[in-house]
């Protein structure tokens, strides 16, 4: 039965449009794993579609078939299966954005923006954006080859977050198939509802087809630096110092990691100096200086028209206040998509090792700055005192910068931390942990939030009970609901979420086509 409404969708269709691979083999299939490597799922179908009227083409299709899902897949690059669709349609979005351009859209009023592909990679978007018209997004994230659907999905945060807020408060117009299969252009003054539903939205109400991305002059280079610190608490006041500063005595750029006080290349302070061949000297740090260290990274661009001087002086000027630990400072000046690409080093290294084929069972949380410390002394500094071999992210933003309009879930708190425990397992028969007891640490890691009363939400949430989605939207949830039923009433949608259970209406599914 779903083959026979695929072939009638692609038959309907431009010709040689949809291209439609069926799955023999799970192992084979790439849409059936993720960047996880912790679940897998074996669609019936992957569709390569060449336009948004072919993704509605497949959604209208599936409508049709009980029980079938459709699961929108960009880079896979999530880590628990949340682009995956057991048994249903994954449409592979980076085949539109091998057949559609990038556009450079400049309105009256002299603003610039770039419609982009959903299924295009950030990293796409930064090298045409500045290489071809000197010009870039504000915000991004640290990693680039994630697609600008995926991020605008979720939330996209990095360092630029607490000056130019996230990906999902960067953008100006959409286009989106919805789970209806109705192909809609939205933005916050037109379909405003349907705009703030799909951005941070998981995937649930449509399928991002094209993003509208402001654009500003694109920076020269980046003065680069990292400080070292013994005390969280020194390093959390100073980065909140920092992040709400006026923005024009502001970084462009506020992130943070915690380390261990020893040797070790991936968990250790080998991975603090910049650039490289640069040395930590250890006997720099204070004899009281736990188990654990922290780094904060700090960044400032460089447009043609400043002088270098004038910049170095901003850069002191911002710095000399800091608590860091003197002599263990490390600077560097690069060019700005130098900069923006630095986690490409990281990827062609765990390539090389073999990390990167490994399982990434990461855990991405909010935590409020109430709490921070006291996660710092009960997590951080307890079971992750030796590390997880690979970053803990751990740096503020500010609430201010997100729009309550959108679908992502915050903590109540106005300044509140990204932590990532971005784990590389070891590759197998190298030693190291067995990934299902990594597994069970992050779940010991939420549980401890919980039941120490955190104010925290998880960032790329999966759960597997609908009660534990409405505990993690709070008093969105109700919001959240109404929209799955407004936009994607048979639950088509996103199925790897385990939020919705696909509802078999025959009779809602002939009144959508």
């Amino acid at each position: 039965m779903m083959l026979a409404y695929m072939d009638h969708a692609a038959a309907a269709a431009e010709p040689e449009t949809i291209e439609l691979a069926m799955v023999a083999d799970a192992a084979e299939c790439a849409a059936a794993r993720d960047f996880g490597g912790l679940v897998g799922a074996r669609p019936a179908a992957v569709v390569r579609p060449a336009s948004a009227d072919d993704v509605a083409s497949a959604i209208q299709a599936a409508a049709l078939t009980a029980h079938l899902t459709v699961a929108a897949r960009g880079n896979g690059h999530s880590v628990a299966g949340q682009a995956m669709a057991e048994g249903g349609l994954v449409l592979d979005m980076r085949a539109v954005a091998r057949r559609t351009q990038m556009q450079l859209v400049l309105p009256s009023g002299g603003a610039a923006f770039a419609d982009v592909p959903g299924g295009a990679l950030w990293e796409e978007v930064l090298h045409w954006a500045v290489s071809s018209h000197g010009l870039a997004p504000a915000s991004w994230t640290d990693y680039l080859r994630l697609t600008v659907g995926g991020t605008l999905s979720n939330g996209g945060v990095s360092g630029q977050s607490f000056r130019y807020g996230p990906q999902v408060s960067n953008v100006a117009e959409l286009e989106v198939v919805t789970g209806d299969g109705q192909c809609r252009v939205c933005s916050p003054s037109v379909h405003p509802d349907l705009f703030f539903a799909v951005l941070g939205g998981l995937g649930q109400f449509g399928v991002i087809t094209r993003a509208r991305i402001p654009l500003s002059p694109a920076p020269q280079t980046v003065k680069w630096t990292r400080v070292v610190y013994a005390s969280f608490a020194d390093y959390a006041a100073d980065a909140e110092w920092l992040v709400t500063r006026p923005s024009e005595r502001a970084f462009d750029y506020v992130e943070g990691f915690a380390f261990c006080r020893n040797d070790d290349p991936v968990n250790g302070w080998p991975s603090v100096p910049i650039p490289a061949g640069a040395h930590f000297e250890p006997s720099l740090l204070p004899a009281g200086a736990g188990p654990v260290l922290y780094c904060l990274e700090v960044a400032l661009y460089q447009h043609h028209h400043q002088h270098p001087d004038d910049v170095d002086e901003r850069v002191w000027e911002m710095l000399r206040p800091l608590k860091y630990v003197r002599g263990l400072e490390f600077a560097a000046e690069v060019g700005y998509v130098e900069f923006l690409s630095r986690v490409n080093r990281v990827e062609e290294e765990a390539r090389r090792n073999g990390s990167w084929a490994a399982p990434h069972p990461w855990l991405n949380l909010f935590i409020s700055a109430r709490d921070i410390a006291h996660f710092d002394r009960a997590i951080i500094n307890g079971m992750l005192a030796d590390g997880i071999d690979g970053p803990m992210l751990i740096y503020p933003m500010l609430k201010t910068k997100w729009d309550p309009n959108t679908s992502v879930a915050l903590p109540e708190g106005e300044i509140f931390y990204l932590v990532a425990l971005l784990r590389f397992c070891r590759p197998s028969g190298t030693g190291g942990p067995a990934v299902g007891e990594l597994v069970e640490q992050n779940a010991a890691v939420v549980d401890a939030c919980r039941r120490n009363g955190y104010d925290f939400k998880t960032y790329f949430p999966s759960y597997r009970a609908q009660s534990d989605w409405a505990a993690h939207f709070g008093s969105k949830w109700a919001r959240f609901v109404d929209r799955k039923a407004r936009y994607d009433p048979l639950a088509i949608l996103a199925p790897g979420q385990k939020i919705f259970p696909r509802t078999p209406s025959s009779s809602a599914a002939r009144a959508l086509v």
